[in-house]
């Protein structure tokens, strides 16, 4: 319940200002630039001019004005100032999938680099785990400047339109670019090569791939590696066991439980991601059967906290989100500098192993 203020507890404010303020009902309307002219004796263009980076006014004059507005807690108006320049400053962030520890871990780095950058931010939140292209409408209904997401481009229509709209986009891992489309990529490759080979080093015969879902840019490349790799080293014909999951925990343990129920005896896994990791290595501590890693040894991918713990201790690939986040706000800083040039840039960032319990062996199996 409102608690009504006594006269001396009302707040002290100029005598243009008291006549429009209720202490009963504690409610007091907006200032406005015009209430901070009239207490910083400056004309209203003076204070729309020191709240603007870029506008000419002395360092005198922009002290009285903050001063004046520091005691009347006024805030700015932005609305006028995007219309005049068409530029927002927002940056529409765009998530999905944040049932996944990486997507949730990828949000909260972009979000603190790009506050620290000084930008708004503006959250749109899609269904789909893995592309963008439904939150189209939305971000085409609001001034943003730009967009940033964890989640890919999934179509060339998508692309097009967004080059259309002329709305600048950074992904990760989108394997589809184009005018004003940037990515950013973990090194997906390279990282399942490495997979396969320190199996191949520990002895591993019998290896699995847990793939995520067929449209998951990243993961087919992870594949690749991983089974090109292990080609190489032993000549051709099917060396690895393909199976199918969706990035899920349940996917990976249901596609691992089933695996095992069929008699057979892997001894090394690679899943696509963390998630399906962990629920592998519950589907072979439920068989009760294989240990890990002296049976079977898993890695996984993306280095989520849950892959730490001591029942999983998940040997894995972190995708180094400090650096690309770091990546992103560099591409976003030349968007702003040159907004007329579209630029599209590619970048490729290194994965990092992470070495742990998992894959620990003490000695090759045969």
């Amino acid at each position: 319940m409102s608690r009504i203020l006594e006269n001396s507890e009302a707040p002290k404010l100029p005598p243009w200002l008291e006549t429009r303020y209720d202490p009963r009902i504690m409610i007091k309307r907006l200032i406005t630039s015009v209430d901070v002219a009239r207490h910083a004796g400056v004309s209203q263009s003076a204070v729309s001019r020191a709240f603007s980076s870029n506008a000419s006014i002395s360092p005198a004059t922009r002290a009285k004005v903050f001063e004046a507005a520091a005691a009347l807690n006024y805030r700015p108006n932005r609305i006028p100032a995007i219309m005049l320049s068409g530029r927002s400053g927002m940056i529409g962030v765009v998530v999905g999938g944040l049932s996944n520890p990486f997507y949730a871990l990828a949000l909260e780095h972009l979000t603190i680099s790009l506050r620290d950058a000084g930008f708004q931010i503006m959250l749109v939140h899609v269904d789909d785990a893995l592309t963008f292209d439904t939150a189209l409408d939305q971000l085409a209904s609001y001034r943003v400047d730009a967009v940033i997401t964890a989640l890919a481009v999934g179509t060339r229509e998508t692309a097009r339109s967004l080059t259309e709209l002329n709305i600048p986009a950074i992904c990760f891992n989108s394997r589809i670019i184009g005018p004003g489309i940037s990515t950013i990529l973990s090194n997906n490759y390279a990282s399942g090569s490495l997979a396969a080979h320190i199996m191949q080093e520990q002895g591993v015969a019998r290896p699995v791939w847990l793939a995520g879902p067929t449209r998951n840019a990243a993961s087919r490349e992870r594949r690749r590696g991983f089974l090109e790799a292990f080609s190489a080293r032993q000549g051709t014909g099917k060396i690895v066991t393909e199976l199918q999951g969706d990035d899920t925990y349940e996917s990976g343990f249901t596609a691992i439980r089933e695996y095992l129920r069929q008699d057979h005896r892997p001894d090394g896994l690679f899943c696509s991601n963390d998630l399906m990791a962990c629920g592998a290595l519950d589907a072979l501590r439920d068989h009760g059967v294989f240990s890990c890693p002296e049976d079977v040894m898993v890695i996984g991918y993306d280095n989520i906290p849950q892959g730490a713990w001591h029942a999983y201790q998940l040997t894995t690939f972190s995708q180094n989100l400090a650096a690309l986040v770091e990546a992103a706000t560099e591409i976003l800083a030349k968007i702003f500098s040159a907004p007329a040039a579209r630029i599209s840039q590619r970048r490729v960032i290194e994965a990092d192993l992470i070495v742990r319990r998992s894959t620990k062996r003490t000695a090759p199996t045969s």
